[in-house]
């Protein structure tokens, strides 16, 4: 992919991902009411013009919200009760720091147009399931529309000279619902500030943690310098494969660590490696929201 795309194009390729999206849809199991082109029913009580279900009069009930019609054929008195279809805000952070910026080989993206593209597939089929997105922060507040399909690509589009990426977590809208995409191998302790804050507002989540596939099986052997993104660390070995084993430890202790925090914020976690398929992140991603919702 080209590294220096522009927000029109980014936009075209995410919406590429995008529209193969419902064919998977259509074949996978409980994700029909995931993703609509019009309405967005919730299937719970509330505001809403769609029924769904009659329940009993209960303590509280005013005789206004009793249906006589239905009451009427029974000894009972019933309630008609209607889906709750009011949209909710999804607020996005992506990584856009130098380590995000790595790729292993030419025939892979780097870390970063995987995780706009998956990003912005995502906000372009939330929108149109009738959702508000917008970014963490001041920047950009939730909006719906095509129109903020093309603000989030430029927002994307922009690169930070930080080795790490830490989210952005200020003026996160209480309970709504957010996605962080990362490599997550940055300052821990903001990452747990970021889901501790995000928790006591009651927002819920995804982390999708977007690697390399060389960042999983360190395959380096010999005399080798490896250097950060950033180019602010830089160390070199004669025995790369002696780190191998020490290296994978930490990342496996790192992945733990994340999972782990995830759970006690009631959020979700998943490792993406950019030698797989964006749609199989993507389909992913839509479930889980849809259980953060």
């Amino acid at each position: 992919m080209n590294t220096a795309a522009t927000p029109r194009a980014l936009r075209l390729d995410a919406e590429a991902e995008a529209s193969h999206l419902p064919a998977l849809l259509a074949r996978a199991e409980h994700l029909a009411g995931t993703v609509l082109l019009g309405e967005h029913g919730r299937r719970r009580a509330g505001m809403g013009d769609d029924f769904w279900q009659y329940r009993p009069v209960q303590i509280g009930d005013s005789r206004r919200m009793i249906d006589w019609r239905r009451s009427a054929r029974s000894d009972a008195q019933f309630v008609r009760e209607r889906e709750w279809q009011v949209a909710q805000s999804v607020m996005l952070w992506v990584d856009a720091s130098a380590s995000m910026r790595f790729s292993s080989g030419a025939h892979l993206p780097e870390k970063s147009d995987r995780a706009r593209l998956i990003a912005l597939a995502s906000a372009i089929l939330l929108i149109k399931g009738g959702e508000r997105v917008g970014l963490t922060g001041t920047g950009l507040p939730p909006r719906r529309g095509r129109a903020q399909v093309l603000r989030l690509s430029e927002q994307f589009c922009a690169n930070t000279d930080v080795d790490y990426g830490a989210p952005e977590a200020r003026a996160m809208i209480p309970h709504a619902r957010a996605l962080f995409v990362s490599d997550f191998l940055g300052d821990l302790d903001a990452v747990e500030a970021a889901l501790t804050k995000a928790a006591d507002r009651g927002v819920r989540g995804v982390l999708l943690q977007v690697l390399d596939p060389t960042e999983e099986s360190f395959p380096f052997h010999g005399r080798t310098i490896f250097e950060s993104a950033g180019k602010t660390l830089r160390y070199e070995t004669l025995k790369a494969s002696d780190l191998r084993d020490r290296y994978l430890e930490k990342l496996g202790e790192r992945k733990d660590a994340l999972r782990h925090l995830c759970a006690v914020s009631g959020w979700q976690f998943m490792t993406h490696h950019t030698d797989a398929p964006a749609q199989a992140a993507l389909l992913w991603l839509h479930r889980a929201l849809e259980r953060s919702a």
